[in-house]
């Protein structure tokens, strides 16, 4: 079953003789993956061994070569990673080679002792060369301070747009009352917050790179970052190609983070609905929906990488915002989307943005956009890596879900609507739910508790479908409310 699902995942490498450490490499610094040695996989669908033998060899020559680093940069694996399995009737074996993913302070994994040449990604089915530029990436990544952190010397506190400053501070002022930073000076402030701080070189203040890109100008951004690039694009009119479009470039505006944040957020809000709502005398125009938007622009230039290519691009149209920026994702898809966890690519722009309440510190963002997607009844967002160069995406739908039909509920829900089911329907799609099931079960067993979207993802179904698979499974029991609502499994005896 384990193998099965590898295999449908795209991460199964079959093999004969050879170990492939451009696999290793690859699976390493990706999302792990399982190489199998000792098997292959017909067309019809039907495997069979290829002569492999003497597991003991096999074992002791592949973990020798693991530990040789002229052949292969670390060796993440421990002994119950690698398994091997006698097959029944002949002499011949198969070896199974659990390898899991490289910690950020681990990676680049490569082999041959040659950086740039042996260091491989996975991409669907296929393990290709990094490029040099992603080999820095994952080398910058590798720091506890992140790249933001960095003071630039060669640049000046006057150097720094003073209305973006003076606008930062009357959002902190508004935010905080009273805050402590208040009565600081200009100079002193920008160090605080983390976006000046003092050379080595000449022991004077300078601005740091992330104060550079919050509070800078673009001519001046460029020099430090060559690539540096923000875009927002509006398509309402399919007759004009872009009906709006903001470019940091353009020379008509400071061109930094900050003027872009506030400029793009008012207008992906201009079309949202904000119910009417009082407190305390006062119309409240904040939603679920704005304060998840604002997360998502603030997750997007958080963890941009500014050395990337092809910059920032915010997309809007009638029906969905898509944003995307230069980096993968250094926590991972899964970790990301599970929260709980915050590792941000620009640790400086973060806390920037969270001391005028913009953006999560606890990592969970992300968890909060889907939870606020999921109550107002749209399509689940959807995130994207790509590799070559590497970029993230992240689509906004403000579309309904299909809606379950009311007879499908029904069937789902009365037993003896269930039993009919699998009497006169598809018995193919019951044998299919039936090892849903299973599969829900064993994740509940590892993973304890579980959302909606974690179980549909895990299964390839949409949430919808995913809902009715657990509203079938007696021995599953739901936590907590709409928005809160997650799964386990019930014990024993209950």
């Amino acid at each position: 079953m384990i193998l099965t699902k590898k295999i449908i995942a795209g991460k199964l490498k079959k093999q004969k003789a050879d170990y492939q450490w451009d696999t290793y490499s690859a699976f390493a610094n990706c999302y792990g993956g399982v190489i199998i040695l000792g098997a292959k996989e017909d067309k019809d669908g039907h495997w069979h061994t290829t002569g492999l033998k003497n597991a003991a060899k096999l074992k002791k020559d592949f973990w020798d070569t693991l530990n040789n680093r002229k052949k292969v940069s670390i060796n993440l694996l421990k002994d119950g990673d690698v398994e091997t399995f006698s097959v029944a009737g002949t002499d011949d074996v198969i070896m199974v080679i659990w390898v899991p993913s490289a910690k950020r302070e681990q990676k680049p994994v490569y082999i041959n002792d040659d950086l740039f040449g042996g260091t491989f990604r996975r991409n669907w089915e296929g393990d290709y060369h990094c490029t040099r530029l992603q080999v820095k990436t994952m080398l910058r990544d590798q720091a506890e301070e992140t790249m933001d952190m960095e003071v630039l010397d060669e640049a000046e506190i006057k150097d720094l747009n003073q209305d973006s400053i003076r606008g930062y501070r009357n959002s902190h002022k508004s935010f905080k009352p009273g805050h402590p930073f208040e009565r600081l000076s200009d100079n002193e402030y920008l160090r605080v917050i983390g976006a000046a701080g003092f050379s080595k070189e000449d022991k004077r203040i300078h601005p740091t790179a992330a104060g550079m890109l919050m509070f800078g100008n673009e001519y001046d951004i460029v020099r430090y970052f060559p690539d540096y690039f923000l875009d927002y694009r509006e398509n309402q009119d399919m007759v004009i190609r872009w009906t709006d479009r903001l470019q940091s470039s353009s020379g008509e505006w400071s061109g930094n983070l900050f003027d872009f944040y506030f400029r793009v957020y008012n207008k992906m809000i201009k079309d949202i609905k904000v119910p009417f709502k009082m407190q305390g005398g006062f119309r409240i125009d904040d939603t679920p929906v704005h304060r998840a938007l604002r997360e998502a622009l603030a997750n997007c230039i958080i963890n941009t990488d500014f050395y990337g290519k092809y910059g920032v691009l915010i997309i809007k149209e009638d029906d969905k915002v898509v944003l995307e920026n230069p980096g993968y994702i250094r926590l991972g898809k899964e970790q990301m989307c599970r929260g709980g966890k915050s590792d941000p690519r620009n640790k400086s722009l973060m806390k920037m943005f969270n001391l005028i309440d913009i953006g999560e510190h606890a990592g969970s963002g992300v968890p909060n956009i889907f939870n606020v997607w999921e109550d107002e009844g749209w399509e689940e967002p959807i995130i994207k890596e790509s590799f070559d160069p590497d970029r993230t995406s992240l689509t906004l739908k403000f579309i309904k879900k299909q809606a379950i039909k009311t007879s499908d509920k029904k069937q789902a829900i009365k037993t003896s609507d269930k039993k009919q089911a699998i009497k006169t329907g598809d018995k193919k799609q019951a044998i299919k739910t039936g090892k849903n099931m299973k599969e829900i079960r064993l994740y509940l067993q590892k993973r304890e508790t579980a959302k909606t979207s974690d179980i549909a993802e895990l299964l390839g179904l949409s949430m919808a479908r995913t809902r009715v698979i657990l509203s079938e499974m007696d021995d599953v029991e739901t936590l907590g409310t709409n928005r809160t609502r997650r799964y386990r499994l019930r014990a024993k005896g209950e």
